[in-house]
């Protein structure tokens, strides 16, 4: 774990580690942080909004664990206007942070570890097996939402991948993506579907 310094953007989502993030940026300060981020091939950090909008500066609150996105692909079609795609890779926690001048939020923090690498439960296959079968619907119907490769032997990845997915609140995706054993994550992920009848 290391402390460092990271521009942060508040969103109304919750990046998890692996997961894909697609951004329409024009506002001016976060337009300048993606050409910063390109020319310096460094991260920036997604955090979940608790009150306040993505566009204003002031009367802003948002959580202090976040994931570092790091840019895949930057597209200008339009002028003023960037595509941006993203890969979640780390968690961090804020220790401090400042607003600069323009609005954007600087933070000290302190990098998470990752989740350990542990295959799925046998219990847990048949959840496995969904998340397989809402790709294939997903991908049938032209939306490819997650990156690959896939990786089904990974409780940490399958859950994760399930969160983004879920129709859950904002607040259940954050308390999900912070929980620091991937197994008892997917195992929620688990009782939730089953109660829900997606999994039997």
């Amino acid at each position: 774990m290391s402390v460092t310094t990271l521009s942060l953007f508040p969103l109304q989502a919750v990046l998890f580690p692996g997961g894909l993030l697609r951004l329409k940026v024009f506002e001016a300060r976060y337009l300048d942080l993606m050409a910063e981020c390109l020319r310096e091939r460094r991260p920036f950090g997604v955090v979940a909004l608790k009150s306040g909008a993505e566009t204003s500066r002031q009367h802003v609150e948002f959580e202090t664990i976040g994931t570092m996105a790091e840019l895949i692909d930057v597209d200008s079609a339009q002028a003023g206007i960037l595509q941006v795609r993203c890969r979640g890779t780390q968690r961090f926690e804020v220790k401090s942070r400042r607003q600069q001048s323009d609005g954007l939020w600087i933070a000290q923090i302190e990098t998470l570890p990752d989740d350990d690498s542990a295959a799925p439960a046998e219990a847990l296959h048949e959840t496995v097996k969904g998340l397989a079968n809402a790709i294939a619907t997903l991908k049938a119907q032209g939306s490819v939402p997650f990156l690959q490769p896939y990786r089904f032997d990974d409780a940490g990845w399958v859950a994760n991948r399930w969160c983004e997915i879920l129709p859950i609140s904002l607040a259940a995706k954050q308390k999900l993506m912070e929980l620091p054993d991937a197994t008892v994550r997917l195992q929620l992920v688990d009782e939730f579907l089953r109660s829900k009848g997606v999994v039997t």
